[in-house]
């Protein structure tokens, strides 16, 4: 029974590294892919090997916990990243390549501007990670980033996606590849369009105050500048944003509800009696109002869980992202 567990995730290996050379996302022999058997053993393909033509012999199996066969030969140079992956999280698979597009737009822009919902939904902001070789030799930088989103780059070198499963990790690369091509031809329409690349909201407010993240005083202060935007209230007032949103930190004080009517927050209070409540760790939470990460995005790539369906939420998009941004603004200590 394991036997042939093994082989299907061996053939899944195979079949994934064939579309990734079709696609192009990897050429001649670059790029690796491992994927999780269980809590101690990985499958990872082995260096020097072609992803668009791997074999099962290609496919190497090493127990994490065995000293001995971390140091098995073959290994790729990649393979101290993949075990790190599966050290920090619970992912079940890596994917490591080498998108063209990607690589040489990030060799020259520090950022993407996101033009279509589809970037800004599923990507927002990119982490970029510098390296001095060709072979990822400060994997703990990667592991890092990571925490701030599913997929990260690699300038000069590439990407790495984790996920649950194959088709999720290749979907966001094929996202961030396409959101390139989609800047590049608007470069062409408005060559100024990338001149100044939009960051985000990072400015200080009216004060340099912070607050207690998820202090009475801190989530007050995120309402007062929400009631205070003219922008949210007109749009909240067209799409008619009535409704009632939680938000809680995972295993420490209280929840707070977002009373809207209209666009307008007309109560705050502690009731958890809600359509949608949107629940996260400390860590995620604080990458939030760091603006490291979007809501949307951290909900997408499951770093963030939404009680609720998110199509009837995503018909207020943007109203929320204006109210997201202003989570940003407010300084926690």
């Amino acid at each position: 029974m394991i036997f042939n567990k093994e082989n299907k995730y061996r053939d899944e290996i195979i079949a994934l590294g064939k579309k990734l050379y079709d696609l192009r996302l990897v050429v001649a022999r670059s790029g690796n892919i491992s994927q999780r058997i269980d809590e101690n053993c990985i499958l990872v393909t082995a260096t020097g090997t072609s992803l668009g033509s791997l074999t099962h012999e290609d496919i190497i199996k090493v127990d994490l916990s065995s000293s001995a066969d971390m140091k098995k030969d073959r290994l790729t140079s990649e393979f101290p990243l993949h075990s790190l992956v599966y050290k920090n999280f619970p992912s079940k698979v890596v994917i490591h390549c080498h998108p063209t597009l990607i690589n040489a737009y990030f060799a020259v822009y520090p950022d993407i501007k996101p033009i279509t919902f589809e970037t800004k939904l599923y990507l927002d902001n990119i982490p970029i990670v510098e390296q001095d070789t060709p072979t990822i030799t400060k994997p703990e930088l990667v592991i890092n980033a990571l925490k701030e989103s599913s997929i990260v780059v690699i300038k000069n070198h590439g990407v790495i996606s984790i996920a649950d499963k194959f088709s999720d990790a290749l979907y966001i690369i094929e996202t961030l590849e396409e959101a390139i091509k989609v800047a590049a031809v608007a470069r062409i329409f408005k060559k100024d369009i990338f001149d100044e690349l939009d960051k985000g909201i990072k400015a200080d407010l009216e004060s340099d105050k912070s607050f207690l993240m998820f202090s009475q005083e801190h989530i007050q202060a995120i309402v007062d500048l929400v009631n205070k935007d003219e922008a949210i209230r007109k749009k909240g007032g067209e799409l008619d944003l009535t409704v009632k949103l939680v938000i809680k930190m995972d295993g420490a004080g209280k929840p707070f509800r977002f009373n809207f009517e209209k666009g307008v927050i007309t109560k705050l209070d502690s009731e958890e009696d809600a359509p949608f409540i949107i629940s996260a760790p400390t860590d995620v939470w604080e990458m939030i109002f760091h603006g490291k990460i979007d809501p949307f995005v951290a909900t997408m790539q499951g770093k963030m869980k939404l009680k609720g369906e998110f199509g009837k939420l995503s018909r207020w998009y943007v109203p929320f992202t204006k109210v997201f941004e202003k989570f940003r603004m407010v300084k926690i200590k």
